[in-house]
């Protein structure tokens, strides 16, 4: 299947146009950092603490040794190259903070063309924000504070309004009460994982996550969408979840090896009773060799069915040579896994190509029903296209088995367990793929 398929000029116009977004400010001036140059600031963090509303900072190249560099304001911070132009954040515990929690109503604010690294907590750290723009940066090797072994894992000082980070101290790029904002054509690399999108500080939602590669974060997912318990300053009216979120493009690979089960290509979980972690859309990515399924769908607490992890979509992806999950469970390679304490609905499983999987798709959903169309379970006869161990439905006509004789049959892959309509069935793989 090639990836590449779904535009993406149109997911780049809407970065341009996020981009573009502080030309409102009449009064923006352009402020530069080199210090190298009397006319310039020395270090990024004065040149942000020197600006105003609107205004542009050009990084100069050169290695910066600060981090901490809070952002409370509409402006655009550019660097020259995120290959020449690197905020070395070593002790430090955020590269930098785009702070809308003491900030509020903060929008337009951009950051590309830097490498972060070296924070003890995250790269980029986003709270309480709109219309951010994150691309074309290099984020690497922050996490640093994470004590990951003996479990469980923790991250000493970091700050109490992150309330479900100490297993991972908060990603490479992590987007808290974010809404209408883009992150593009980033790469996220040997952090604790690679991007995270979670409502600790309110509701994040209509964001894009596109076009990045995200690969080596050994502690968790490649990309997490999980809603979180809130933070307990806040009134308890704050609006949550984690919703209408569209993951685009992305290369997610090699991540959550660092110890079993650390984390999925792609993760949608929920940690708590009233949460929720829906309607988003997974689209088009390549999902290969993490350590849980490519994607991980996960209600974490029994029997409770406040928990809403409906209306997902997962489409056009590729999928290949991930581990199990031993919480659906599934002990052998799996493409994608669902975990439904309580019923979990209107998920839908579409366009898929996996390789190199055992189970393509496993499901353990209290009731409820998960609808699988049009997808390609590829593998041998020894393997399994759909794995079915709780009460619900899948749904499963008018898949590809891997072969024009259906399910079962010599060649083809097969089903596991109950309560799954497999015919009618292709007899070739679907046209998209």
């Amino acid at each position: 299947m090639d990836t590449n398929r779904w535009s993406f000029a149109l997911l780049m116009a809407v970065g341009t146009t996020l981009i573009g977004g502080n030309s409102q400010f009449a009064e923006a001036t352009t402020l530069c950092v080199n210090p190298g140059k009397s006319d310039c600031f020395p270090t990024i963090g004065k040149a942000v603490a020197a600006a105003s509303a609107g205004d542009t900072i050009q990084v100069a190249p050169g290695t910066y040794v600060e981090g901490d560099i809070v952002i409370g304001i509409p402006l655009s911070l550019i660097g020259a190259n995120s290959a020449n132009t690197i905020i070395n954040a070593a002790g430090k515990g955020n590269g930098i903070y785009v702070d809308g929690l003491d900030h509020p109503g903060l929008s337009e604010v951009v950051v590309t063309g830097l490498t972060v690294q070296n924070a003890k907590f995250e790269g980029i750290l986003v709270t309480n924000a709109s219309s951010v723009t994150i691309s074309d940066n290099r984020v690497v090797s922050n996490d640093l504070a994470l004590i990951p072994t003996p479990p469980p894992a923790t991250c000493p000082g970091q700050p109490p309004f992150e309330t479900n980070e100490e297993f991972d101290c908060g990603e490479g790029i992590h987007l808290s009460g974010v809404d209408h904002s883009a992150v593009i054509n980033n790469l996220s690399e040997n952090n604790s994982g690679g991007i995270l999108l979670s409502d600790d500080t309110g509701a994040t939602h209509d964001n894009l996550i596109a076009g990045n590669v995200v690969q080596g974060n050994p502690f968790d997912c490649g990309i997490t969408l999980a809603s979180h318990l809130l933070y307990s300053m806040l009134p308890a009216t704050t609006p949550r979840g984690v919703d209408h979120n569209t993951i685009s493009e992305n290369n997610s690979s090699g991540n959550g090896l660092g110890v079993p089960g650390a984390g999925a290509g792609v993760g949608l979980f929920i940690s708590g009773g009233g949460l929720a972690t829906s309607g988003n859309v997974v689209i088009g990515n390549r999902l290969t060799g993490n350590g849980l399924p490519g994607v991980a769908m996960h209600q974490h607490v029994p029997h409770n069915p406040s928990q809403n992890l409906n209306d997902n979509l997962i489409v056009g992806n590729y999928i290949a040579g991930n581990a199990g999950d031993g919480d659906v469970p599934t002990t052998v390679p799996t493409g994608i896994s669902l975990l439904g304490t309580s019923a979990v609905n209107r998920t839908v499983i579409t366009l898929n190509e996996f390789a190199r999987e055992s189970i393509n798709i496993a499901i353990n959903n209290a009731g409820g029903l998960v609808d699988v169309h049009l997808n390609s379970l590829n593998g041998s006869s020894s393997d399994t296209g759909i794995a079915n161990s709780g009460a619900g439905v899948v749904n499963a006509v008018q898949n590809w088995w891997g072969c024009a004789k259906g399910p079962g049959s010599s060649g083809c892959t097969s089903v596991s367990g109950s309560n799954v309509v497999s015919t009618p069935f292709l007899t070739s793989p679907p046209a998209a793929n």
